[in-house]
């Protein structure tokens, strides 16, 4: 049983902390030493994953730069791309608007063993097409009335179903897409949606708001996560998601290096000075 409670947790149980505008930004230190415990966690997670034949679907959503990428980043840079899958999909192309509205997220879902990460998922229905006109209302209205059904038939299936929001705040969220304008090395980051998304910030609100309403169940809800301090907020939805699972510590055995086999031994260095190495300007 892991140190991180290894019972899932009631609806609600968890109360949102008090506003965290004025709070000090956490530092990198702490920051650091705190996610390299998480990290060590993660891989045991990862390794009851496997061993266990769990199938684990974690959705991430949230308003433009409340740190999806970065959180998600967190969660798997330590651990097998194999086990901890990430997706992120483009817009649909044309055979794609022509499929099940569902059909190519699901050609994604993971089998035994394995953990699929939705940068973003199904619920852009929901958020951005709504918001942007890419959808009509009917289309989010059948979304909505048929996402709660398709989610629970997910659980029934056996996929442990996960879903976060991160809500960042509208003075951060302009900081953030600020930072990103005047840093050349992140400008890739910011999109023409991005900025309209600025422009529409309480059109996303009520469409946040409506969704949250109707896709908020006990079987599979939602999990906010307050996100102007991303290292803090990172860090929480680890320890939240370690708390899902009943995962076993890793065993503590001992990794002996072999010695290298001296048989075939001959100077292979030497093979290699004539080759093309790249310029060492460092």
């Amino acid at each position: 049983m892991s140190k991180h409670d290894g019972k899932k947790k009631a609806k609600h149980e968890e109360t949102a902390p008090e506003t965290a505008a004025s709070r000090e930004k956490m530092r990198r230190k702490a920051y650091e030493r705190e996610l390299g415990e998480l990290q060590i966690e993660l891989s045991a997670l990862q390794a009851w994953i496997k061993r266990t034949g769990e199938r684990v679907v974690i959705v991430f959503e949230g308003r433009d730069a409340a740190g999806k990428g970065g959180t998600i980043r967190a969660i798997t840079e330590r651990l097998s791309p194999r086990v901890f899958q990430i997706v992120a999909l483009p817009a649909p192309s044309d055979r794609e608007k022509t499929q099940l509205y569902m059909q190519r997220y699901l050609n994604h879902f993971p089998a035994a063993g394995e953990v699929v990460i939705f940068d973003r998922s199904w619920y852009n229905r929901a958020g951005v097409e709504i918001v942007m006109g890419f959808c009509t209302e009917d289309e989010r209205d059948h979304f909505l009335t048929a996402t709660p059904w398709f989610e629970n038939n997910l659980v029934e299936q056996g996929i442990t179903l996960i879903k976060y929001w991160l809500e960042v705040g509208e003075v951060e969220q302009e900081r953030r897409f600020r930072a990103r304008i005047e840093d050349p090395v992140r400008q890739w980051k910011l999109s023409p949606m991005d900025l309209e998304s600025r422009k529409r910030w309480y059109e996303y609100s009520r469409a946040r708001d409506l969704m949250l309403s109707a896709t908020d169940t006990d079987t599979a809800p939602w999990s906010i996560v307050r996100s102007d301090d991303k290292k803090r907020a990172r860090l929480n939805v680890i320890r939240r998601l370690l708390s899902q699972f009943p995962y076993d510590p890793l065993p503590k055995t001992k990794v002996k290096m072999p010695d290298r086999d001296m048989d075939d031994a001959y100077d292979d260095e030497v093979t290699m000075v004539d080759r093309r190495w790249i310029p060492e300007h460092w």
